[in-house]
């Protein structure tokens, strides 16, 4: 949960948010799972208000050194 509340942008209110935060925010919301066989997508709802957020935070995660 560190690793992904340092990954968030400074800018946004997530950024420094406590974890019990960030699990409602991010971690419960309802998404449809659409699985291939070379990659996983969400589909979000419309007025999903983090779905930019988890657009980002995979490129984010996996930079060497953190964000």
């Amino acid at each position: 949960m560190l690793g992904v509340r340092d990954a968030i942008p400074a800018p946004r209110d997530l950024a420094k948010a406590e974890f019990s935060t960030l699990r409602l925010r991010l971690l419960k919301i309802a998404a449809r799972v659409i699985e291939t066989a070379s990659r996983v997508r969400l589909a979000f709802a419309a007025a999903c208000p983090e779905a930019d957020l988890f657009c980002s935070l995979p490129a984010a995660l996996l930079m060497p050194g953190g964000p």
